[in-house]
């Protein structure tokens, strides 16, 4: 091993060693904050382990955060908690005066440890960051690497806004890295499908300020294009979101065929994902995106599909399970038990009776008014008599489009 080497790996274990410490502080100030009530107790031994924790913490950090110019502001605020712990257990009596000064510094001691634990925040989200940057541009990195720093930052984002963490990314661009992930046909899917991910939790992390971008760039292009399950999943989730402004930019750049060819795929999990996205097309798009759906002949396309699922054993027996590498995409949105029940049940059978549930989608949807909704219905029901292989069928069809299907 050259020095090089040696010198990274000690400045890996350093940073390892102090993200620990770090978090360890972390849960010990939040500790401090939800025992706030036993410090104003007159009996101090319930605080004493959190008091015992935090010094012990405070001496183990003096010599990393007094070295690390980026720390000194939680190096003087962990100085000022030990200061004024000290001074609370100090303060142990029956007197009203006593009672007071025990009230003040449990309200400062609180107010510090709610600093030191955003203050702790901000360090963490600096570090995630940078990491980040840095190892989706570094071309030696392996793809676990990146997949685990992209998971990582998409936890943080998950977490909820916050303005300074929302700096932070667009000053790393962040969002220019991931996009540039994205759209490298010679990057691993893995990558691809995580990096995907990311993009749609950014975008419900502030939709003001990243929805725009999407807009701006590849994006759903580049997601389309990629066809896995993940990806068309990922869209599905960011139509739901953005709704009829991203189906009208996806109508304008010819991207609506290119989902609906995905129904042709070999891969059942791509297919149900393309029907999913269709079905959310179908709820908010316009007139002209739907009259686009049905000029691509969806109707008779969806009812081959009901053929063959119903001939199909493997269908029979609820074999369409994701491929280990497809299920990143799991738990995109919560879901209640009912919902839960319901998606089990159209995994195992996706296309079951799909010509009433897109005619559902639009009939219920926000994109038509009623007399357009009565006139795509007629389209509709007018398509699968023209598809139908027998009366049987038609007639089956029709009335599922008409009364819906029955359980």
């Amino acid at each position: 091993m050259n020095s090089d080497e040696s010198d990274h790996e000690e400045l890996q274990s350093q940073r390892v060693l102090l993200l620990t410490l770090l978090d360890a502080l972390k849960m010990a100030s939040k500790d401090l904050q939800s025992n706030l009530f036993s410090l104003t107790n007159t009996d101090f031994s319930k605080s004493k382990t959190t008091f015992e924790a935090l010094s012990k913490l405070e001496a183990e950090a003096d010599s990393p955060l007094s070295t690390d110019p980026n720390l000194f502001k939680l190096s003087q605020l962990l100085c000022n908690l030990n200061t004024l712990l000290e001074k609370l257990e100090k303060s142990q009596g029956y007197s009203l005066s006593s009672l007071l000064r025990r009230q003040i510094t449990s309200y400062n001691i609180s107010q510090v440890a709610f600093t030191i634990e955003a203050e702790i925040q901000a360090i963490l989200d600096r570090d995630n960051v940078q990491i980040l940057a840095r190892t989706l541009k570094d071309s030696e990195a392996d793809e676990d690497q990146k997949v685990k720093v992209l998971i990582e930052f998409r936890n943080r984002v998950c977490q909820g806004f916050n303005r300074d963490f929302q700096d932070l990314v667009l000053r790393a661009k962040v969002f220019s890295i991931l996009e540039t992930i994205l759209c490298d046909s010679m990057c691993s899917n893995r990558v691809r499908d995580q990096a995907a991910l990311v993009i749609d939790a950014l975008v419900r992390f502030n939709k003001n300020v990243f929805v725009g971008l999407v807009f701006m760039g590849p994006i759903v292009g580049a997601l389309v294009s990629m066809g896995s399950c993940c990806s068309i999943q990922v869209l599905c989730s960011l139509i739901k979101f953005v709704r009829t402004p991203l189906i009208d930019e996806m109508e304008l750049n010819g991207e609506i065929p290119r989902i609906i060819n995905l129904l042709s795929s070999e891969e059942l999990p791509i297919q149900a994902a393309a029907l999913d996205c269709i079905l959310e097309l179908a709820y908010f798009g316009r007139k002209e995106v739907i009259e686009a759906i049905l000029g691509e002949e969806l109707v008779e396309k969806l009812m081959e599909m009901q053929r063959l699922e119903h001939g199909s054993e493997d269908l029979e027996k609820g074999q369409l399970s994701q491929p280990e590498n497809e299920r990143v995409c799991e738990g995109t949105e919560p879901e209640t038990k009912i919902e839960s029940k319901d998606r089990d049940s159209v995994q195992n059978y996706p296309f079951e009776s799909c010509v009433a549930r897109f005619a559902v989608q639009i009939e219920v949807g926000e994109g038509l008014n009623q007399v357009e909704k009565r006139e795509v219905k007629l389209e509709i029901l007018r398509r699968v008599r023209a598809a139908s292989v027998s009366e049987a069928e038609s007639a089956t069809i029709e009335s599922e489009v008409l009364w819906g299907s029955s359980p």
